[in-house]
């Protein structure tokens, strides 16, 4: 619900404060008074597109700030989720246009898209009147509101649902496709690398460690060599066998020497029992060293196949084994691909069969809703002074999609043996006002969540005719927000607010001002409206009974 509107120098408005109620809200003045400048400032607040020269003569910017209630489940709080702005129950947009044509806006102080703006607008006020281009008129409205006058939203919703299932079907099955023809290209080259890797079978970490295997055994024998002539000197013929003559020869002497040679005889065994338990360790190493050159070059052998391997399909060594599976699921793919297409295909059928059933429902569903609008088109034409009009709801077929195949185009005739045709078309100013008051009044109670602004949509109808159109507005207001611009003391007369727009002269300048009117003061305004500019009696007399009968 539309709370406050505050202008500020907009064309012939300095400054303007407004706050609005619930219920049928009018605004009453006389041409040029600056009704339409009103509509202008709201319209550019929302982010609708509208005249340029909207900044006030002599002024650097305009700025029009409106605030809103909107209750938790209002639509309008999905929009301004996805733009990441949080409110709680007031929404405050305000938009600044500067005298060069730069605009800018925010949303609770928040800068925002003039796309989201818009977007959020479509949930908020309704504008319907004889330039309404963004609502009714427009034809690709017109399913939107037939289906709002059908209520089957859990049928739309398993056409949307439908048709989501056989868009995925059919992109798998294109990439299934699309995939294949890839793999069919490759496929000589696939079958030749994975029957290479797996002859070779490269194991995870397998060259780390051959790699380790050989250089230890490149090492080995390296030092082979020199142990064995360790071992050679510390044999009998080497160290050993010499340090055995020294003590064979001193224990000779030992008898003679009378003692002297006991200690080094002592220290010469000692060190030949270490030097044959060295000589032992010796021989162990040469053991533990002895290699096969063959294994060797087997080793080197294996080492120089995984690089070349690993080289040719440019990944590491250690990758091949991934590679190997990646290529062979690839091979797999391509054989099992005949099966997996099939499978896909029949996916297919199978969502186009359950997408062919419920929009064919909701083809029916619409057709029902279609003719029951008809009929209650023309019960509403009827008190309006077009009981001789025709309103019909045409539906064709069209290229399948989220919504359906049905594209609905609302026709109508003024006269019977009138040609038909769209409503921007075929009906005259007033009459296209009363066809859009009786659509909105057989759609009333699909959609209260937004305010409904109605631009001298009693234009050319008066007596009878424009009560009803009045009685119908107030009907719309009920449990919502109506705002209507009105010529009409009958429609004024129904408002349970009412706003004078007028026009003040001060030092060769124009202004634009509105007045709520008291109760005294509408009657005047009602009184001016029936009677003109020289209000008499016997107007304020008539003013008051239509107050009174309200």
């Amino acid at each position: 619900m539309l709370r406050g509107l505050d202008i500020r120098n907009m064309l012939i408005i300095d400054q303007l404060n407004l706050e609005f109620t619930g219920g049928l809200n009018v605004l009453t003045g006389e041409t040029g008074a600056g009704k339409s400048i009103l509509l202008d400032s709201l319209g550019f607040v929302l982010g609708w597109r509208g005249r340029a020269d909207l900044v006030r003569q002599g002024q650097d910017q305009g700025e029009v700030s409106a605030w809103f209630d909107i209750p938790a489940t209002h639509p309008a709080h999905a929009i301004l989720s996805e733009a990441g702005i949080e409110i709680e129950d007031e929404l405050i947009l305000r938009r600044v246009n500067t005298r060069d044509g730069r605009k800018t806006a925010w949303i609770n102080d928040r800068r925002v898209s003039g796309d989201v703006l818009r977007a959020l607008s479509e949930t908020l006020v309704e504008l319907h009147g004889q330039h309404d281009d963004r609502g009714l008129l427009n034809p690709q409205n017109h399913r939107s509101v037939l289906d709002a006058f059908g209520a089957y939203a859990p049928l739309q919703g398993a056409v949307r649902q439908a048709w989501r299932d056989l868009s995925a079907a059919k992109k798998a099955l294109k990439q299934a496709r699309d995939d294949q023809a890839v793999l069919r290209a490759e496929e000589d080259f696939l079958r030749h690398a994975v029957g290479e890797l797996r002859a070779l079978d490269p194991q995870a970490g397998e060259e780390d460690e051959l790699d380790t295997h050989r250089r230890l055994m490149q090492g080995a024998e390296r030092i082979r060599d020199d142990i064995a002539k360790a071992s050679q000197a510390l044999s009998r013929d080497g160290a050993e066998g010499m340090m055995t003559d020294a003590v064979r020869w001193l224990d000779a002497a030992s008898e003679r020497a009378e003692g002297q040679l006991d200690a080094p005889i002592a220290a010469l065994n000692r060190a030949l029992i270490e030097l044959q338990e060295a000589a032992d360790g010796v021989d162990r190493a040469i053991y533990a060293l002895e290699f096969n050159p063959h294994e060797l070059e087997q080793v080197e052998e294996r080492l120089f196949a995984l690089r070349g391997l690993a080289r040719k399909h440019q990944v590491a060594p250690d990758a091949l084994v991934s590679l190997s599976e990646t290529l062979a699921t690839r091979l797999d793919t391509l054989d099992r691909g005949e099966d997996a297409l099939h499978e896909l295909e029949r996916a297919v059928a199978q969502a186009e069969t359950v997408y062919a059933s419920v929009s064919a429902e909701l083809s029916a569903a619409r057709r029902t809703a279609a003719a029951k609008l008809d009929v209650a088109m023309a019960q509403e034409l009827a008190p309006l002074k077009m009981e001789r009009a025709q309103f019909s709801t045409q539906i064709s077929t069209v290229a399948a999609g989220p919504d359906g195949v049905d594209q609905v185009d609302f026709v109508v005739a003024t006269n019977p043996g009138a040609p038909s045709g769209p409503l921007a078309k075929i009906a005259s100013g007033g009459e296209l006002s009363r066809f859009l008051l009786a659509l909105k009044v057989c759609l009333s109670g699909t959609d209260a969540s937004a305010t409904m602004i109605f631009d001298e949509i009693d234009r050319g109808v008066g007596g009878a005719t424009a009560d009803a159109v009045g009685r119908r507005l107030a009907s719309l207001a009920q449990g919502g927000q109506v705002l209507v611009v009105t010529h009409s003391p009958q429609v004024a007369a129904l408002g349970r607010q009412h706003f004078q727009v007028a026009k003040e002269q001060r030092q060769d300048e124009t202004f634009s001002r509105v007045h709520v009117l008291d109760e005294a003061a509408r009657v005047d305004e009602i009184a001016r409206m029936i009677s003109g500019d020289t209000i008499t009696d016997a107007a304020r007399e008539a003013a008051r009974a239509l107050i009174e009968g309200a």
